[in-house]
């Protein structure tokens, strides 16, 4: 990861928020999410407006990889937490992008992995 968060760029985001969302990297759908953005070289910054249809962009319903989107674009806006703590980025990123109120497949695997709301 970049050491200055203002360069930190998409793929790198990506790989993080794959990584903290499948850490065994055993799940294919999170795997081929990341393989979507893996040439996404340009600083995050650079690409915040419009992020969010980018990363849906070819997604399915998994509920790993909408987790994965969301933990992307959450901390695409919270750089300074990228190295923060697995489980409290994925609850606040839970939180955030989805007002508190994730969708039940969504919900269900954070409950499976160990997040309440």
């Amino acid at each position: 990861m970049a050491t200055d968060s203002t360069t930190i760029t998409l793929s790198e985001l990506v790989r993080r928020a794959t990584a903290i969302v499948d850490a065994d990297g055993v799940d294919d759908a999170v795997t081929n999410f990341a393989v979507r953005h893996e040439d996404d070289d340009i600083p995050v910054r650079g690409v915040l407006d419009g992020l969010e249809e980018r990363l849906a962009w070819g997604a399915d319903e998994d509920p790993s990889v909408v987790m994965a989107q969301a933990v992307t674009l959450y901390l695409a806006h919270r750089l300074d937490e990228v190295e923060d703590d697995d489980d409290e980025i994925l609850l606040l990123a839970a939180r955030s992008e989805f007002d508190g109120k994730p969708p039940a497949p969504v919900e269900e695997w954070l409950t499976r992995n160990g997040i309440e709301l």
